[in-house]
């Protein structure tokens, strides 16, 4: 035993210290188990041990049968299995409480980890997720958990289900994208929009299968809100995984909440890219996604007036605690457009606490808001805020394709809390900008 140790420390080290290496390939390296020792290189097919596994109420069901018809009695490891009922949240129809039931089963007789009534990838930042880790997520938006410098990833029901039986996974080491972002982020500028401008920049298959590294001046500013924001819409770009290293910040942010780095995982200086993308912010406005793309992406001053009818404030994007004091600030002694409707679901219970402690659900009542119990509901088209053919929503979430919030002859526009909120007080797509001055 302790002579793996030894190896184990021996190998970190030097895998650590190689200034060639990306930070996929280091993490990777470290995980690796089909061929322990040997550096995990881009393109390369490897298998690598997970750390967390997680599935939702939109991918678990089929999971767990799945497991069942390959005879699997037992996860790998119960203490690394967590569930998350969120997606539609409390349930909606009794189809739906019948999935949630099959899961709080599984759950109670696998002696896994299972919540309620928090969106998964945020409470997997408040509570599990560390530095160095491999996380694993039968949801796309699983990059989330880049923010604090993990690699994660998302995959489907069935490869989840091959992951509780067996606790690794394999992989494509994928290339890496180095998106640099540098300067002041000018006022009505947030993290949302600068992932916006960056996925209509390369396109929403600019990233297939590569690992963003965002990195530069305005990143070592953000909080882990903002990084989590950029993490999680990497996706939209096609990536495998979005990473922002750990630093002073996450650091912090650990400690608050009782936990420590796994391991510190930083590029090497001299590793290679497949591509770099530098900004300066200070030029940058706040953006919208147009329907049906992510990457059909404008300045909101091209597109001011559009009718809305509803404006959404919530999902694994954008729904933390920094963005509904932004939501406080603007709407404090305004009022929402009547004819709108402005739906508000905090991505947990801590967040909504705070939001309660804080004063802000006050405003947001007094305002006109709905708020709703945490869940991704209207963010999928499932409840809570579904739309009806021909309504148009801006909303704060990550997609906007065809049917996403409900009915397939809606349009979605994507933009960041700051516009959303400006829109919900005008009734129009509207710059934040006016209301921050």
């Amino acid at each position: 035993m302790q002579r793996t140790s030894l190896i184990d420390k021996e190998l970190q080290d030097k895998v650590l210290s190689d200034q060639g290496l990306t930070f996929s390939e280091k993490i990777l390296s470290l995980k690796r188990s089909d061929e322990p020792g040997k550096i995990a290189l881009a393109s390369e097919i490897m298998v690598a041990k997970v750390d967390l596994a997680m599935a939702h109420d939109g991918t678990a069901p089929l999971a767990i049968k799945v497991l069942g018809e390959l005879g699997i009695k037992r996860v790998w490891d119960s203490s690394k299995v967590i569930l998350h009922i969120d997606h539609t949240y409390p349930a909606s129809s009794e189809h739906i409480a019948n999935f949630h039931s099959i899961m709080r089963k599984f759950a109670k007789d696998q002696g896994c980890y299972i919540q309620e009534g928090n969106i998964c990838h945020q409470y997997m930042l408040e509570h599990f997720v560390v530095p160095g880790m491999l996380v694993i997520g039968a949801d796309s938006h699983t990059t989330t958990q880049g923010s604090l410098g993990a690699f994660a990833t998302g995959v489907g029901s069935t490869e989840i289900a091959a992951v509780w039986a067996s606790g690794k996974i394999w992989l494509k080491v994928p290339d890496s994208v180095k998106v640099v972002f540098d300067g002041r982020l000018p006022l009505g500028v947030y993290a949302k929009d600068l992932i916006l401008f960056t996925i209509g920049k390369i396109s929403s298959e600019g990233a297939n299968y590569k690992a963003i590294e965002f990195t530069g001046s305005t990143v070592k500013d953000l909080s882990i809100d903002s990084r989590a924001t950029l993490c999680n819409m990497s996706i939209e770009a096609g990536a495998k995984t979005g990473i922002v290293e750990a630093d002073s910040v996450t650091k912090e942010y650990l400690t608050s909440l009782g936990r420590e780095v796994l391991v510190d995982v930083h590029g090497g200086k001299e590793a290679i890219y497949d591509k770099v993308v530098e900004e300066d912010v200070e030029h940058m406005e706040p953006y919208v996604a147009l329907p049906h793309s992510v990457d059909n992406v404008k300045a909101v001053r091209e597109v001011e007036g559009i009718p809305i009818d509803q404006a959404f404030l919530g999902s694994c994007t954008n729904a933390r605690l920094e963005d509904f004091l932004i939501a406080m600030k603007m709407l404090k002694g305004r009022k929402i457009k009547k004819g709108v409707r402005f739906i508000v679901t905090p991505a947990s219970k801590s967040v909504y606490e705070e939001v309660l402690k804080k004063g802000i659900m006050d405003v947001l009542l007094e305002a006109g808001a709905l708020i709703t119990a945490p869940t991704c509901g209207a963010c999928v088209g499932t409840h809570c805020g579904v739309l009806g053919a021909g309504e148009v929503c801006i909303s704060s979430s990550n997609r906007n394709f065809i049917g996403r919030m409900g009915s397939s002859e809606s349009k979605v526009y994507l933009a960041s809390p700051a516009t959303v909120v400006a829109s919900a007080i005008e009734g129009v797509i509207a710059d934040p900008r006016d209301y921050l001055r």
